[in-house]
């Protein structure tokens, strides 16, 4: 595949929830969730289908009344949750989560882990990074690396 083709289907299949959330700090929730709107192919614009898209995905994650407020306002769990509507304003099929609760508190982890556990029961495949050993615990199938490497699978061995 060519790099556009590949960009096509890392956009349109695939999620990115980034542990350090990655939000462009000039922007409002909403211009957050929509930034992967603007890498669609022909680069179509944003119309009020996707408005409702985003505003429906920003009230499932509970940031309906922060539409206009920017990263610097808003706490880590609620940036991360920006994090995962912008993962989700395209309907991909598979979410890449990079350490997604790395930066939260124990309620919080919480929150995200259940949110993330209700997107696979909705069908999607969540791929997730973590060091956490009860969030692992969570997944229906475990992967473990040691030096970059394919160690084992199933429960870490300490």
């Amino acid at each position: 595949m060519s790099d556009d083709e590949l960009s096509e289907v890392r956009n349109g299949l695939i999620g990115f929830i980034f542990q350090s959330y990655n939000l462009i700090p000039q922007y409002t929730v909403v211009e957050n969730i929509e930034v992967p709107l603007h890498y669609r192919k022909g680069y179509p614009s944003i119309g009020a289908k996707e408005k409702k898209r985003i505003e429906d995905l920003a009230g499932m994650v509970g940031l309906g009344q922060r539409l206009d407020h920017r990263p610097f306002q808003l706490s880590g769990g609620q940036q991360q949750r920006v994090a995962i509507a912008r993962a989700l304003v395209n309907d991909p099929q598979i979410i890449l989560a990079d350490e997604p609760t790395g930066n939260l508190d124990s309620a919080t982890e919480q929150e995200i882990m259940e949110m993330l556990l209700a997107l696979n029961r909705e069908g999607r495949t969540i791929i997730m990074v973590t060091h956490e050993p009860a969030v692992a615990k969570l997944a229906k199938r475990q992967i473990y690396m040691k030096d970059g490497v394919i160690a084992g699978e199933g429960i870490f061995p300490g």
